[in-house]
């Protein structure tokens, strides 16, 4: 596969109920140091001031497009963005995130100085600013890998670019997915065997759900989703086999009395306990910490662990109760 020197970049976002998060946004990509030729917003369906705040921009003359849909999820958006966008390359970040001043240059840099590279992969940084947002980063974040260039997090699309006729061969995002719709993308373009290069000063700043309650939530949908998109290999299943063998260490509850309950609590207890300690060791090099710190962290890390255990066992129940008998129907006929 070969391909122009880079010229253009067209930027593409998706969308929804982001009124609160859009103009920083747009903001901060008018502001690159490398401008973007395009910043083409789908808004899948929002019903708060979205579509107004980038009309704003729009009748300023910025270069920004607004396509609209009326209930999409963040896959057909990027899509519905990627077939309106002008230019061969497409630059992706979602709504939400702010990237730092030299983010597309970053990522541009790579094409130029590395000719053969047509995906490249930026980096992204959690946004740590109290105890539970470090804790949070800790426990599910995935920590980066050391390169010559500065450490870097696993492929997102959140910090992404690379040519339309990438996205073309992997058949564009899916559209039926809430989450986890990236990954597969990601995969296909991966298996399509584009050649990947990563940015790591390519980097977008992600906020955190900020309590344990809307972590719950938004894993509930986390998992019921990469139950739906195939992927619960990596995640649900050996979870789920975690908690049989927990559960079969309280049968013998029905001999030896309540009181033997007591057993699998402490396993399930030090089970945590242990995936904190592990979380805290993985992270220390990009959050270091004295004593008393990181035992405050290791406190909310276990009970945060404990939460996305929990969201991911409803979620698995959600895709049961509302996926499967569906499944089944369409395997029948």
């Amino acid at each position: 596969m070969s391909h122009e020197p880079i010229q253009k970049i067209s930027v593409v976002v998706p969308a929804r109920n982001e009124a609160e998060t859009i103009r920083a946004l747009l903001d901060a990509l008018l502001g690159q140091s490398l401008k973007p030729n395009e910043i083409v917003i789908t808004d899948g369906g929002s019903i708060d001031q979205t579509r107004a705040i980038v009309q704003e921009f729009i009748d300023r003359g910025a270069p920004v497009k607004l396509c609209t849909d009326q209930d999409s999820m963040p896959g057909r958006s990027r899509n519905i963005g990627v077939a309106n966008a002008d230019h061969e390359w497409i630059a992706f970040i979602d709504a939400g995130v702010t990237p730092v001043g030299t983010w597309l240059q970053s990522l541009a840099d790579k094409v130029i100085n590395e000719t053969d590279a047509e995906v490249v992969y930026g980096s992204y940084e959690p946004v740590t600013e109290s105890l539970f947002e470090e804790s949070a980063a800790i426990a599910y974040v995935p920590p980066p890998q050391n390169t010559d260039e500065g450490p870097v997090r696993p492929y997102s699309i959140a910090s992404a670019l690379m040519l339309k006729q990438a996205w073309e061969k992997a058949g564009g995002f899916p559209e039926d997915l809430r989450s986890a719709e990236d990954l597969l993308f990601m995969n296909k373009v991966e298996a399509a065997g584009f050649r990947i290069a990563r940015a790591p000063r390519a980097v977008v700043h992600w906020t955190l759900q900020p309590g344990l309650w809307k972590t719950f939530r938004r894993f509930i949908v986390y998992s019921h989703n990469n139950i739906r998109a195939g992927l619960w290999r990596n995640w649900q299943a050996p979870l789920l086999r975690r908690y049989l063998i927990l559960m079969a260490t309280a049968l013998p509850a029905i001999f030896f009395g309540v009181k033997w309950l007591m057993v699998p609590l402490a396993l399930w207890l030090a089970l945590l306990a242990a995936r904190a300690t592990r979380a805290l060791w993985q992270n220390r090099q990009c959050y270091p910490a004295g004593l008393r710190r990181n035992f405050s962290r290791f406190i909310v890390i276990v009970a945060i662990l404990a939460t996305l255990d929990f969201a991911t066992l409803v979620g698995t129940l959600v895709w049961i109760v509302t996926d499967l008998p569906a499944k089944n129907a369409r395997a029948r006929f």
